[in-house]
């Protein structure tokens, strides 16, 4: 991933719920799938893998758990004044979280993204030449 200035910031669309991320991503994934289209509301959902330890939220979150392809729980944590999407995790012990990128303060720079569920993909929708493709979930 392209370095990026430290810390990252971002929230909600009402601004209700802040967070500071401070450190560096460890991924950034473009998803083709049913459900982060169906989340996002658009074309794909964007997924920055951080630390749970660097990530720290301000403001109140509800949640609610549904069953990811793996069997194991995604839990989607959202803004509980506007409903905006922030974050998905898994189990309490899972070390990472997935912020959502629309919810940067500063976008993230697609062009290094690893673009994943592709067979999924919305017709017009074109894949960077020579960006990592999966046509289902990574291993």
């Amino acid at each position: 991933m392209a370095e990026v200035s430290l810390p990252l910031r971002g929230g909600c669309q009402c601004a209700a719920v802040r967070y500071e991320i401070s450190v560096e991503p460890q991924a950034l994934y473009v998803c083709h799938c049913t459900e982060c289209r169906g989340q996002s509301g658009s074309a794909f959902g964007i997924s920055v893998y951080v630390e749970r330890s660097a990530f720290k939220v301000v403001g109140e979150t509800r949640n609610w758990t549904r069953p990811s392809d793996s069997g194991l729980p995604t839990h989607c944590h959202f803004c509980a004044v506007c409903g905006s999407r922030v974050w998905h995790d898994g189990p309490p012990d899972d070390p990472i979280v997935s912020v959502k990128g629309g919810t940067l303060d500063t976008p993230p720079d697609l062009s290094e993204a690893v673009h994943v569920w592709t067979r999924s993909k919305l017709p017009g929708v074109i894949i960077p030449a020579g960006a990592e493709q999966h046509s289902a979930e990574p291993d």
